[in-house]
């Protein structure tokens, strides 16, 4: 399960990329990602947003009991 996450946070790199952002994993403990969100995303004010609704939910299509933490 681990290279599939990394795998997907390859492409999503992409994304937040083209915006400015960037994002670095830290570590998977289990279930739980934890990623420290860079660039124009660390100050974000969505920043939360794209970690649950665009990260985790795309983390998820992997399988449903994934969680992301933010790490400053």
């Amino acid at each position: 399960m681990e290279e599939k996450i990394k795998t997907k946070l390859e492409e999503l790199r992409g994304i937040l990329q083209a915006d400015g952002g960037d994002l670095e994993l830290i570590g998977i403990e289990g279930a739980n990602v934890k990623l420290r969100l860079k660039g124009a995303c660390g100050g974000c004010p969505h920043a939360a947003i794209t970690l649950k609704q665009g990260i985790e939910r795309a983390l998820q299509e992997i399988d449903n009991t994934i969680t992301v933490e933010r790490v400053q």
